[in-house]
């Protein structure tokens, strides 16, 4: 079983960012003290979490800004030059014209993994009809969905566009799309809970620090926020391991997941095993 971190931005990752997108990309994700990182790197800090794979994760609001994104054609390089590191998202704007070729092509011809849509940044509803098509392309290719649900640091979002709820129409109506609420949903984490065990397509990733110290966030996200009984008979299968790299502390969160006190088989689910079945990996990927 591969360990896995469903939830990566690569902004700043050398093959990708030069010191003329440096800037542009601090001020869209609002991360500031990030330097551009390389290879060797990440690899060590991969190292030092125990991860065997990373997702990395697109940026296209392409209908408010094209300045300083991360496109899928970046992400297709990362996974071309590193096939052994990473495994990528696809990312389209479904205001733009094309969204939905542009989402095909990922599929079919960079071989990405899923889509990652960010409602609060775009402001819009994640069961609004103009998505539908998207939903059902990635239903026909069997590829999941990754919401940023919860609370956002980056610049000009809305919250209500993230709340856990808002993701419940599209869980309802497309009961073979898995779907992913990133950060856990945070601060709604039992509404997040309450979707997943409602609904056995929703998933949740653990990307979030947003108080303390990894230990003591999840210690309170998973053990108190819901109790840990919650995770261990009921949750188990639905919550993958994500950091939110670079914004937050990969290697102690990785750390701090079996350190708060899972049986050995629920760590190793949330850490790979729910990842796995959730991009539907196949055999030596």
């Amino acid at each position: 079983m591969k360990t896995i971190d469903i939830h990566v931005h690569p902004a700043f990752y050398e093959p990708i960012c030069n010191e003329a997108q440096l800037e542009s990309r601090r001020r869209i994700l609002d991360i500031h003290q990030n330097g551009i990182a390389s290879i060797t790197h990440i690899r060590n800090q991969m190292r030092c979490a125990g991860l065997d794979r990373l997702v990395l994760l697109p940026q296209d609001y392409s209908s408010l800004t094209t300045e300083g994104l991360v496109t899928n054609e970046e992400i297709k390089i990362l996974i071309d030059q590193y096939p052994d590191m990473f495994f990528g998202f696809a990312s389209v704007d479904p205001f733009a014209y094309g969204a939905e070729e542009q989402l095909i092509e990922a599929f079919e011809e960079y071989g990405l993994k899923g889509l990652k849509l960010n409602p609060s940044k775009q402001q819009y509803d994640p069961a609004d009809l103009k998505l539908e098509r998207l939903y059902e392309i990635c239903e026909r290719y069997r590829k999941p969905v990754l919401f940023h649900s919860g609370i956002s640091w980056e610049p000009d979002t809305l919250a209500k566009y993230a709340h856990p709820l808002a993701f419940e129409k599209v869980a309802l109506k497309h009961p073979k799309l898995k779907i992913c609420l990133g950060h856990f949903a945070w601060p709604w984490v039992r509404e997040a809970a309450m979707l997943m065990l409602k609904y056995p397509n929703v998933y949740a990733d653990t990307a979030a620090l947003y108080f303390d110290n990894a230990r003591e966030f999840y210690t309170q996200l998973l053990t108190r926020d819901i109790p840990k009984t919650w995770v261990e008979r009921s949750l188990r299968n639905q919550i993958m391991f994500g950091s939110n790299n670079p914004r937050f502390e990969q290697i102690r969160m990785a750390h701090a997941i079996s350190e708060i006190g899972f049986k050995e088989d629920t760590v190793e689910l949330i850490m790979g095993g729910n990842a796995e079945a959730f991009l539907e990996l196949e055999e030596g990927e």
